[in-house]
């Protein structure tokens, strides 16, 4: 079943345009990996989804509503959550009451507060702790299960391995299949292609706003993800780039 549809989105910042005819879909319980370079629009078509910018053109649809037309809170209510690059966590306020936040709005769903404490046992232990004193890791669990705690819909991920260490990251991504299994369908931004990938049923590769490949994971080679990120004129630059240059090996953070 089909929870999300975004169909020929074009979105920008004043003058500047950024989103050129997107399209995707995203079916319940599904992840699809979102990837691209710095400034492909990754994080403009997660916060045009989300309704912190509005389209130019296009639709988008949850669940067969149009929604393209509600402002960031609705769509909220509606089943879209987003964990932001950077976490933006409210640091003055305990763990606890940032995973509260959304609470006002929340729809039905199977995230409590304790199932998001057996999920994120490091979270249920530092509970009562304000945010800014956490660790990365442990901010970044806080900003999952905020998410989460709106027994969303649809889940966008905006680079949640960023800054984090790898052994962190991991028990991130062991957590996705718990997620998926609860209904939930996630939009995945991730700078580490072979992480991504893993991660995901399906790929979106984003080149300078538009869509330069969408396909089934297990339909689509690694190089052939490769050649989307850096685009048709760059087909032979991976085989000779830098170590460390490749979007596997965990280059500038994302747009």
């Amino acid at each position: 079943m089909t929870a999300l549809t975004v169909q020929d989105l074009d979105a920008g910042y004043r003058d500047f345009q950024a989103l050129f005819g997107v399209s995707l879909d995203l079916a319940e319980g599904e992840t699809v990996a979102l990837i691209g370079a710095n400034g492909a629009g990754k994080s403009t078509l997660l916060m045009t989804i989300a309704g912190a910018l509005r389209p130019w053109r296009g639709r988008i649809t949850l669940d067969g509503t149009d929604i393209a037309g509600l402002p960031d809170h609705q769509r909220a209510r509606r089943g879209i959550a987003i964990v932001p690059e950077g976490r933006r966590l409210f640091p003055s306020l305990t763990a606890e009451e940032n995973i509260l936040v959304p609470s006002t709005g929340r729809g039905p769903g199977p995230w409590s507060l304790d199932t998001l404490y057996d999920l994120f046992p490091m979270v249920a232990a530092r509970r009562s702790q304000r945010a800014g004193l956490l660790s990365g890791g442990e901010q970044q669990a806080v900003a999952i299960a905020r998410a989460l705690a709106a027994n969303p819909r649809v889940l966008l991920m905006d680079e949640v391995s960023l800054g984090l260490a790898p052994a962190v990251v991991d028990s991130f991504y062991r957590l996705l299949p718990r997620i998926q299994q609860s209904g939930v369908c996630i939009l995945l931004v991730e700078q580490d292609i072979d992480r991504a990938l893993a991660a995901s049923d399906r790929a979106l590769c984003l080149l300078e706003g538009r869509v330069a490949l969408a396909a089934p994971v297990a339909a689509v080679t690694r190089d052939e993800v490769v050649a989307a990120y850096f685009g048709e004129a760059a087909r032979g630059a991976p085989h000779g780039a830098p170590p460390g240059s490749l979007p596997g090996g965990r280059p500038q953070a994302a747009s």
